[in-house]
């Protein structure tokens, strides 16, 4: 057998390498990575709820995806909002918000009064929306079922920003009580600084 290498075999072997490294990341090729840009038919579709508080922030956070629809019951508070995303239609009832704009959307940010996070996540879930839903997720343990229910029936992710209660004081706390390291917890008791806000 010949070690020869044909002209035929060297340019299939140079093609698969040149493919090759046009496709490698660029750390494997000890370039610095550019900045990820993302197009925009690959961009979410994202409604915010309670978005003149807490909502300010989160949608910040996903501001890089596109930010279709805003609804907050006070328009003066939520105004900084409206004024960011000047794009997005505005409401003040995400009832008439979802039966206009749901079905455009791939995901809803909640974050409203505490009492209505599980009423507008429910919504959400049972149009197949993604949702993040700011802290508390509900109201009783039987919304909090619910919406776990809804979540795996309509196969959408869903996320609590519960930022504080998973720093690692609260896990090594929990960690030490599921391992039995305090010995039996026979009564709880817990307090908060709500409303913190106006």
């Amino acid at each position: 057998m010949s070690n020869e290498m044909s002209r035929r075999s060297f340019l299939k072997t140079g093609t698969a390498a040149a493919i090759g490294l046009s496709v490698a990341p660029t750390s494997v090729l000890g370039k610095a990575p550019k900045k990820k840009t993302v197009a925009p038919s690959d961009k979410l579709n994202i409604i915010g709820v309670g978005v003149g508080g807490r909502g300010a922030s989160d949608l910040r956070a996903m501001e890089s995806q596109n930010i279709i629809g805003l609804c907050d019951t006070d328009w003066a508070y939520a105004k900084h909002i409206f004024e960011r995303y000047p794009d997005a239609k505005r409401y003040n009832d995400y009832r008439v918000c979802f039966d206009e704009m749901l079905k455009d959307a791939d995901a809803v940010m909640v974050a409203t009064s505490d009492h209505t996070h599980a009423i507008v996540c429910a919504d959400a879930l049972t149009a197949g929306k993604h949702v993040y839903c700011e802290k508390p997720l509900t109201h009783t343990v039987y919304e909090s079922r619910l919406l776990t229910k809804l979540a795996a029936k309509y196969q959408v992710a869903t996320q609590m920003g519960n930022q504080g209660a998973s720093a690692e004081g609260v896990r090594k706390t929990c960690s030490w009580i599921w391992n039995g390291e305090i010995g039996e917890v026979t009564k709880v008791e817990a307090s908060t600084d709500r409303p913190i806000w106006p």
